[in-house]
């Protein structure tokens, strides 16, 4: 794909030999090209429109006070260029590193509450510009029979009883999840995706990237993505106090909402474990995906059954 981003480089200033170094691939690809970082979008994901409208979103929060976000930038063609069916989009590159499961994560969690409230302050007032369109995250679109990342029943690992335990499971996940309904007290639109690798640290700054899945799901949800992974990790309990703690300094965080964690973190769970076998080319699941993880979302199964996973109620 390198050849499809050097003819797009004189779109952003720049010349074509310049180097091109990938960076990472999930949902997408991301280089770096000189003073920019571009992301090529996977092909059928996101249409013009909803990149467009992340876009949008990503600009009007630039320069918010106590909030550091990803800043987009425009090239000749504007916010989004497209080359060969694909569509590329550009980005000033952050200071700093990911966050990784290994760092001192209690650190990090406050202030990423924090981040995490005003970004939904800033959500509930802003008005979006005409044709702002953005997925859904629900039941429907995670757990329904055509989901965005993918329908769990293909985890790599799965035999019947797994499959027997976990549609039993995320049955009472969807009643539970539609007993909670999605008004605009609990549910708008959020990151949902503010998992470790989308946190970049530098001294004592955290900076907000990736917001290619921004969309409206529960409020809660963007806490449920920020365990991305370590799920199993027993600082679990203490990291969701914290980030609770922090996001409790900037807005109001409902009882109704802190009693759906631990509902949304499992919900979180399983779209991975979807995603990670959908998504088997990515940096991502060869590192992490397999029948490992898929048991490690059994285990939760039942202990989302038999208590409700009381041991991450905040």
């Amino acid at each position: 794909m390198s050849d499809l981003l050097r003819r797009a480089l004189p779109v952003y200033g720049l010349p074509e030999e310049t180097p091109l170094t990938l960076l990472n691939r999930s949902e997408n690809e991301t280089w770096r090209a000189g003073p920019l970082v571009l992301r090529l979008h996977r092909q059928g994901y996101h249409r013009r429109e909803e990149i467009a409208s992340e876009l949008a979103w990503l600009t009007a929060l630039q320069d918010l006070p106590g909030l550091n976000a990803v800043r987009p930038i425009p090239g000749a063609e504007g916010l989004v260029t497209e080359r060969d069916g694909r569509f590329i989009v550009a980005f000033a590159p952050i200071p700093g590193q990911e966050l990784q499961p290994g760092d001192d994560l209690a650190r990090w969690f406050a202030p990423l509450g924090e981040i995490t409230a005003r970004l939904h302050l800033h959500s509930r007032q802003w008005t979006p510009p005409p044709g702002f369109t953005r997925k859904r995250w629900d039941v429907e679109t995670i757990l329904g029979p055509a989901p965005h990342w993918g329908h769990w029943r293909q985890a790599q690992g799965l035999d019947r009883d797994g499959e027997a335990l976990l549609a039993r499971a995320t049955d009472a996940l969807a009643t539970k999840l539609s007993s909670h309904g999605t008004g605009p007290e609990s549910f708008g639109l959020i990151h949902a995706d503010l998992r470790l690798a989308n946190l970049m640290t530098d001294g004592e700054s955290l900076t907000a990237i990736d917001f290619d899945d921004c969309g409206f799901g529960w409020w809660a949800y963007d806490l449920a993505a920020a365990l991305s992974f370590i799920e199993t990790d027993p600082r679990l309990p203490d990291l969701i106090a914290r980030w609770c703690d922090g996001y409790a300094r900037i807005a109001p965080l409902r009882a109704e909402d802190r009693a759906m964690t631990p509902a949304l973190i499992f919900l979180r769970r399983v779209l991975l474990t979807a995603w990670l076998a959908t998504r088997a080319d990515s940096d991502t699941a060869q590192a992490l995906g397999g029948a490992g993880y898929t048991g490690g979302t059994l285990d939760l199964a039942e202990g989302f059954l038999l208590d409700g996973l009381a041991r991450f109620r905040p």
